[in-house]
């Protein structure tokens, strides 16, 4: 189960190596071991979730916790459903040092080989029952991962406009760092990731 103890993880004031090495050098063997421990907690929970969801779902991408010059800020995962696995709508997973987050997600570092364009994506909106969703909570894609959003009810009294072509929503919940603990991780996201399904299937009509 994940725990407040796991946002605070991401409570570093450096995550590059080289900024670690040059100031806090005898902190990088403890940050590792803790990156480590916490990533595989991380990684189980999204793989019972994935065993949760089943068909049509893909095995879930799962980010590892360092890339080889840093660790990460957050962890990251991402599930697709089998038929869709070249498209860049995600149902994404991210933890951060705030909160626990599952959202509809335009990946854009696939947005080049999606087979559907962002336009498509941003046929969700018009799937939208806010009645359904209007506690969820929705976003710009350029949003900070850290800010606070509106909710779906809050949202459609100003109405969806979007910033620009190359602006998306991302429409989620989420659980903050310190309710996490409090709630069954993997039912959580499993549940809220099926909610969203409606809205996902619209980007591919």
């Amino acid at each position: 189960m994940l725990t407040p103890k796991h946002c605070d993880l991401f409570n570093l004031p450096f995550f590059q190596f080289a900024q670690l090495k040059e100031h806090q050098p005898e902190t990088i063997p403890q940050i590792k071991a803790d990156y480590k421990a916490a990533w595989q907690d991380w990684r189980h929970t999204i793989e019972q979730v994935a065993r949760e969801l089943g068909p049509p779902f893909a095995p879930p991408h799962i980010e590892r916790w360092c890339n080889g010059w840093q660790v990460c800020a957050h962890f990251f995962a991402y599930f697709k459903y089998a038929a869709y696995q070249n498209d860049a709508a995600i149902f994404s997973v991210l933890l951060n040092r705030r909160r626990l987050s599952v959202s509809l997600d335009w990946h854009c570092y696939k947005a080049r080989q999606s087979t559907i364009t962002l336009a498509a994506y941003q046929q969700w909106p018009n799937a939208l029952d806010c009645e359904t969703f209007d506690s969820f909570d929705i976003w710009h894609g350029d949003d900070s991962e850290y800010a606070d959003y509106p909710t779906v009810a809050q949202q459609a009294a100003n109405g969806f406009e979007l910033h620009s072509a190359a602006d998306f929503f991302c429409i989620g919940k989420h659980i903050e760092r310190n309710d996490l603990g409090k709630t069954d991780s993997v039912q959580w996201i499993t549940r809220h990731i099926r909610a969203l399904q409606p809205l996902y299937e619209a980007c591919f009509k």
